[in-house]
């Protein structure tokens, strides 16, 4: 489990390291573009698409591996441990890849279509088994409660064919806010990193951190407003400064541009955007939902085009964009097909934006949609 694979990784693409393509963070080097792998049908079909596009996303550079317990019912976890182990049959090893997972959705293996269905899935698989109890689910559909959390690696381990992971995300815990409050989720989130630290102690994960889809791109005023100086506060008064709470996962693109442009955050009394902080804070920011599932495709006005590369399609610009933000380690993006593979990939062969000519295409797209 040490940082020396990622490093050998980035040596298999001289090409894309010369143009910014792989980034350091943690100890690990990680690529730019990583992928997602959220959308889909539950089918054999879409399993065997992902595969594919897995293996040459790997063998094309990309490193970083993106999913969720609950992604398409477990099949999403369970085709990457199918690639996997392809991979490692072949040129790679295990310590070259960044394999990233989520709980805090109640995961199942098929769609609970009734209530009651619900309640009796929830009583045989978690309370009975010890892993929650009846107030710690949130409508019936998330929990993080520590025992929960730890059973959920376990058994995301399994589906992905490793022994490890190398991060683990809390997967958006501001839903429950609406429940218990900041104090009471706070709290909720002491014992879930001091859980996620014994799994870091049996080296079932190097890290962990939070994922969100809301609470770090809305106002402090906002009810689902996560502040990230209090969750590192937390994971320091439990471990210190070796804590492994490391990364941040939260949306970012062209018509979602908070975590660079909102000024949300405050640490040591500084106004910082989400972005920010987290440089400061020494947590690594993961930005997802690149291209919007696609809703960014054929809409991109000419100077943003122009500005960010004039590359062949629409995702590719959006890829530069995320990428491109700065203190951003991987954009992730969903990628089934190879063909989407190839040409997102082929973003790397292009050097990022630099911090400086961002904050100017960001400043004058401002000045343009006034």
């Amino acid at each position: 489990m040490n940082s020396e694979g990622t490093l050998r990784y980035v040596g298999r693409f001289p090409g894309l390291n010369e143009k910014g393509f792989f980034r350091q963070a943690q100890g690990q080097w990680h690529s730019s573009i990583g992928i997602g792998t959220y959308l889909g049908a539950n089918d054999d079909a879409t399993d065997q698409a992902y595969v594919t596009a897995l293996i040459r996303a790997v063998e094309g550079g990309c490193n970083v591996i993106d999913t969720a317990s609950n992604y398409r019912f477990q099949r999403s976890e369970k085709t990457i441990g199918t690639a996997l182990a392809s991979l490692l049959a072949n040129q790679f090893s295990r310590e070259e890849l960044i394999i990233c997972t989520k709980a805090g959705f109640i995961r199942t293996d098929s769609p609970l279509k009734t209530d009651a269905e619900v309640e009796t899935y929830i009583e045989e698989k978690i309370i009975s088994k010890g892993f929650g109890k009846a107030e710690d689910i949130f409508e019936g559909r998330h929990c993080i409660a520590a025992e929960y959390l730890q059973s959920q690696i376990d058994k995301s381990l399994s589906n992905l064919n490793t022994d490890y992971l190398d991060v683990f995300y809390i997967h958006n815990p501001e839903i429950q806010l609406p429940k218990i409050g900041h104090d009471g989720l706070l709290q909720r989130i002491r014992d879930a990193f001091s859980a996620l630290e014994e799994c870091r102690s049996r080296k079932k994960i190097k890290y962990y951190g939070v994922a969100s889809w809301m609470g770090f791109r809305t106002s402090a005023n906002d009810t689902a407003y996560h502040l990230l100086e209090d969750l590192v506060t937390v994971a320091e008064e439990i471990a210190g400064s070796s804590h492994g709470f490391r990364y941040i996962q939260l949306p970012f693109n062209i018509a979602m541009p908070e975590a660079f442009s909102l000024r949300n955050q405050s640490v040591c009394g500084q106004n910082y955007s989400t972005l920010g902080a987290a440089e400061k804070l020494g947590i690594t920011a993961v930005v997802s939902a690149s291209t919007m599932q696609g809703k960014l495709a054929n809409r991109l006005p000419n100077h943003l085009t122009e500005r960010l590369g004039n590359f062949g399609s629409d995702t590719q610009t959006c890829l530069q964009f995320s990428r491109s933000g700065p203190n951003v380690t991987t954009a992730l993006v969903g990628m089934k097909q190879t063909t989407h593979v190839v040409q997102n990939l082929e973003v790397g062969e292009t050097n990022p934006l630099s911090v400086e000519d961002f904050q100017r295409l960001f400043t004058d797209t401002e000045k343009s949609s006034a």
